[in-house]
């Protein structure tokens, strides 16, 4: 992913995995969660949406297909798109080092656009730590210094010399993880089981075809996601910009 453009990853495959099943239905928390594991492991968009295309096609042979079952999960895909990223790799090696230019900001992001992003970030975080302050005032006080350290960063957006929206996005990374790791350690012990319980329930079909490591990562994003839910916290990463 060496465009500027796969801040508008989520969006994409989203899109395109709605067209496959052709209906617009909601994406469920497991396909976020299948999404983001995608993209931290940094699996390029045409390497994921040529997975899909491929499990779609295996889905098609298959017996629930013939008996007029949709495809209705993403697990299904994560070894087509696996694959298909390891392909990339492969042919990639190929033909040797290839050197990135950085785009200028304006390809993916205006400047109002990004501010406006963090204000909104900013207000919901406010929100939140007010709404938590009178039962889990630690958990507030975290919102709350993440709300600043925002505000810290919007002198990197009005700055006049070219914008670095990796270097962006990694201090953005870094709060998201300490925020979340804040939200772990104080969340009700009964909403973190019923998480979990929700969480073996979509994951039962899937198990036998990934990984153990597979699996980590993806209930570690599914957890996530149902926590930053729980407090009505906006996710900071630029991916959820669009």
């Amino acid at each position: 992913m060496t465009e500027f453009n796969y801040f508008n990853y989520f969006t994409e495959i989203e899109e395109y995995f709605w067209q496959k099943r052709g209906a617009h239905l909601l994406v469920s928390p497991l396909d976020w969660a299948i999404v983001e594991t995608w993209q931290k492991a940094g699996i390029s968009l045409p390497a994921v949406l040529r997975g899909i295309d491929r499990a779609f096609e295996s889905y098609a042979r298959s017996r629930r297909a013939a008996g007029g079952r949709q495809l209705k999960s993403l697990a299904y895909c994560v070894d087509a798109v696996l694959d298909a990223a390891e392909e990339e790799k492969e042919t990639a090696a190929g033909t040797g080092p290839r050197v990135a230019s950085k785009p200028n900001a304006q390809e993916s992001f205006s400047r109002e656009e990004l501010r406006s992003f963090f204000n909104r970030n900013r207000e919901r975080l406010s929100a939140a730590s007010q709404a938590s302050r009178a039962t889990q005032q630690e958990l507030a006080t975290r919102m709350e210094e993440t709300r600043g350290r925002l505000a810290e960063m919007l002198p990197l957006i009005d700055s006049p010399e070219m914008l670095d929206l990796e270097d962006l996005e990694r201090r953005l990374t870094v709060l998201e993880e300490k925020l979340t790791a804040a939200l772990t350690a104080n969340a009700p012990d009964e909403f973190m089981i019923e998480v979990r319980r929700e969480m073996d329930h979509q994951l039962a079909p899937y198990r036998r075809k990934m990984t153990a490591a597979q699996l980590s990562q993806l209930e570690r994003q599914y957890v996530q996601k149902r926590l930053w839910e729980r407090y009505n916290l906006p996710r900071l990463s630029l991916f959820y910009l669009t």
